[in-house]
């Protein structure tokens, strides 16, 4: 029995029903991923044995699963086939032309970087008014003007730093203020506190300073006014004698 149908050319279900070839791209799956691995790993190690015994040929398979974990296979040793790998790569005729050529790229390479090198140093002395001698006019008007633009955006900076220091300390200054006026309000209503309860409290009398007087007429005492006392009468007295 045919499996395609004579008239349509159409598969027919069993067909269908065999290994597709599938696409050639990372697993998203990890159990897929995974389960692939090991199946492919196990195959590939298979066929390398296979064809060291078959061919008689020396093998080195190394493995390394994506957690970091290592797989190899060699009919020999590992180690001796990678050392024979080396051997056998820097006795190839076209490792000195491939080691000419990088020798050749790096000299140009430090060529241009000590020619750029070169003309920054120049630039800098320019810019520190020396080796002016061998410059144009036209040169010194442009080095002129660069160093003015320069000389404006420093001392912008300059002024933003300022302005921005001078802000920083009124703020500061602000917020010192603010807590020395908050303590000393504190101080206040505690010292009201303290002498309210104590004008509460029982026993306690106040005490006023005395006022000064005016000196005028009417706080004089008038002593015409007093009596004399007969306890001190002008008799009484023992005069005063002089030896």
């Amino acid at each position: 029995m045919s499996l395609t149908d004579d008239q349509s050319g159409e598969i027919s279900p069993q067909r269908k029903s065999g290994r597709g070839k599938i696409e050639i791209k990372r697993i998203e799956s990890t159990t897929n991923r995974q389960v692939t691995f090991c199946k492919r790993r196990n195959g590939l190690l298979k066929k390398a044995y296979e064809l060291s015994v078959l061919c008689d040929a020396e093998i080195a398979l190394i493995v390394f699963s994506n957690r970091g974990r290592l797989y190899e296979y060699a009919n020999n040793s590992v180690k001796g086939t990678i050392e024979r790998y080396k051997k056998t790569s820097s006795d190839t005729p076209n490792t000195a032309s491939v080691s000419e050529a990088n020798a050749q790229y790096y000299q140009q390479e430090a060529s241009k970087l000590r020619r750029d090198i070169s003309k920054i140093q120049q630039d800098n002395r320019h810019m520190m008014g020396e080796a002016l001698s061998s410059l144009p006019v036209k040169e010194l008007r442009n080095l002129e003007t660069k160093l003015e633009k320069g000389i404006s955006k420093v001392r912008s900076k300059k002024n933003e730093l300022l302005f921005a220091d001078e802000v920083d300390y009124m703020q500061k200054r602000e917020t010192d203020l603010h807590n020395n006026n908050q303590y000393l309000r504190a101080k206040i209503a505690d010292n009201e506190r303290a002498q309210q309860q104590m004008n509460l409290m029982p026993g306690s009398s106040t005490y006023e300073v005395a006022q000064p007087q005016s000196f005028d007429g009417r706080n004089f005492i008038q002593l015409n006014g007093l009596e004399p006392t007969n306890h001190y009468s002008c008799q009484d007295q023992t005069p005063l004698q002089l030896v």
